[in-house]
């Protein structure tokens, strides 16, 4: 691993207990790795506070915040005012993570999809990218993005892409960008990664998702920002390139999407 080479992890969980004993070892192995920024998502409104200080305290992490998905139904609805005031923080660099998942919350769909069309309107107003999590709802995500897309235009991000062919059209025709993460390096994920292989180049980001979905060799272990690198050499070879060449790829892909993080990085 080449760590003169440099990635950014564009969505993991800093703020999870996972990480509560060995925070700055974390983001010190990430760095060692090359991986230079990495985005931490807060999933609840009510723990904004902790998960802004961590990107306060370690200047390589940005932050973003939203209402998860599968937190809809037992989490006061995410208020637009509130989402506003949070993009005014200058380390604040997306709305989300929001989305649908129907897999263990289907019950709570219509506020899911309430929630989901509020974070929108944030992402449009604020003009930062929209976070989405999508799991076994493609077809109400690809419908509901696209009609508050003909609302008015946003950009985004399908985080930890897994869903469909059809969803990851539905997304790309918008404008919008795919996420790979460690389930892309995963020996049967070979679908997956021809997904990946049809879309353009320029829309694709890298992850962890951390503590969750490490990639080989680090599968059934916790994830950490470090191991971006090892799901964007699958990446690389998913698109035929040589691994300097994605990784440089990805970061412009990043920086255009993610254009407040890039420019705080100029800045600083």
């Amino acid at each position: 691993m080449n760590s003169s080479i440099q990635i950014t992890d564009s969505h993991c969980h800093l703020d999870f207990p996972d990480f509560a004993e060995e925070l700055p070892d974390v983001i010190d192995r990430a760095v060692a790795a090359g991986v230079t920024r990495m985005v931490t998502i807060c999933t609840k409104l009510r723990l904004v506070d902790q998960v802004r200080a961590i990107s306060d305290a370690h200047a390589p992490v940005f932050w973003a915040a939203g209402t998860h998905p599968m937190s809809a139904a037992d989490e006061p609805l995410a208020n637009l005012d509130d989402l506003l005031a949070l993009a005014a923080h200058p380390k604040f660099v997306g709305i989300g993570e929001t989305g649908l998942d129907y897999h263990y919350t289907a019950d709570s769909a219509p506020i899911q999809q309430d929630s989901l069309r509020i974070h929108i309107e944030a992402a449009r107003r604020t003009e930062l990218p929209l976070i989405i999590h999508a799991r076994a709802a493609d077809i109400d995500m690809a419908r509901i993005l696209t009609e508050e897309y003909a609302n008015g235009a946003y950009s985004c991000v399908m985080h930890c892409f897994s869903s469909s062919a059809e969803l990851a059209r539905a997304a790309l025709d918008l404008g919008f960008y795919l996420s790979m993460s460690g389930i892309a390096a995963f020996p049967k994920s070979q679908e997956l990664r021809d997904i990946f292989a049809n879309a353009p180049v320029e829309r694709i980001l890298v992850e962890t998702d951390a503590p969750y979905l490490a990639p080989p060799p680090y599968r059934g272990k916790r994830n950490e920002p470090a191991y971006t690198a090892h799901t964007a050499q699958k990446g690389a070879e998913v698109f035929g390139m040589d691994w300097p060449a994605f990784a440089a790829q990805t970061q412009a892909n990043f920086d255009r999407l993610f254009s407040k993080a890039a420019q705080y990085k100029v800045a600083a």
